[in-house]
């Protein structure tokens, strides 16, 4: 399926890892771009619900962001998730990330239940306005508590042509209906972690925005579906069931997606901010699941 926006593929997402005194781990960004380029993956992401960014500042978002950008180097595209919470926010952040290096970026709506859908497209639409790069809009209401519905992003579309591409969190079954409701006019990239990826990408999908720590073998599963379709089962069986686990909530997945991503780079200490649903059992797993699927 050709894209709309330019970008495809498999994008995984970095995690935010800590040192002891509680600051941003900056080796370990450089770590797991590394590890995602000898994959071959498509871009790397950064900055959204698996970098922890509602547990960031905005300092430490831009940390993230910089030193990020600085280990791509160019190499790939760099999409940045901005989550700042008001449209004068989002539009700082979202310049300085341009001017740091991002391809494209993705719009998390403010942090707000009871927004009319009117506003919320004026808020979206304010911010793609502001930059000159294909936007994104993450649309996550079972995570973020609030959404646009499929008529008031083919709305936010007519009006900023300039957002293209839609971020998901759903099952497959809901990707062709929503394709044909905002009348094609995005390109789908999907997450939660990468579970379901071959039913996404053959529902319609462009894209995958997976976590870190399975991105070998989902960026092997999604480069050989249209050609290997046998390949691709297969290369995504092998993570499977690390990513069925990884994918019972937000919480679980940030805790334990970095747990593993750090089994797999050979990161020896994990600091966690709260909340942090870990249970000595539930590392076990994560370090049988690590052993099973081998370095990154």
């Amino acid at each position: 399926m050709p894209s709309k926006s330019g970008f495809s593929g498999v994008y995984p997402m970095v995690y935010a890892f800590f040192d002891g005194s509680g600051n941003v781990n900056t080796s370990a960004l450089k770590a797991q771009v590394e590890a995602a380029l000898r994959h071959d993956v498509d871009g790397i992401g950064v900055l959204g619900l698996a970098t922890e960014t509602n547990k960031l500042s905005t300092a430490e978002r831009l940390l993230i962001l910089e030193k990020t950008a600085e280990a791509v180097a160019g190499r790939v595209p760099l999409s940045v998730t901005i989550a700042e919470t008001t449209i004068e926010g989002q539009k700082s952040f979202a310049k300085q990330a341009v001017a740091i290096g991002a391809r494209w970026l993705v719009l998390q709506p403010p942090p707000a239940k009871d927004v009319a859908e009117a506003d919320l497209i004026e808020f979206f639409g304010a911010v793609a306005d502001s930059v000159d790069v294909p936007i994104g809009i993450q649309n996550a209401p079972m995570y973020l508590g609030i959404g646009l519905s499929a008529a008031g992003l083919t709305a936010l579309a007519k009006q900023h042509p300039r957002v293209s591409i839609l971020k998901i969190e759903d099952e497959p079954l809901a990707i062709p209906p929503l394709i044909e409701a905002t009348q094609g006019r995005f390109d789908v990239f999907v997450g939660r972690g990468g579970m379901e990826m071959l039913a996404c990408i053959k529902a319609g999908a462009i894209g995958l925005i997976p976590g870190l720590e399975t991105c070998d073998r989902t960026t092997k599963a999604f480069h050989l579906a249209a050609g290997d379709p046998d390949g691709a089962l297969a290369a995504y069986r092998e993570a499977e069931s690390a990513i069925v686990y990884l994918e019972k909530s937000l919480n679980h997945f940030v805790t334990y997606g970095k747990e593993l991503a750090a089994h797999r780079l050979g990161i020896a200490s994990v600091y966690h901010r709260l909340p942090c649903p870990m249970t000595p059992f539930g590392k076990g797993l994560v370090a049988d699941y690590a052993a099973k699927l081998g370095q990154l």
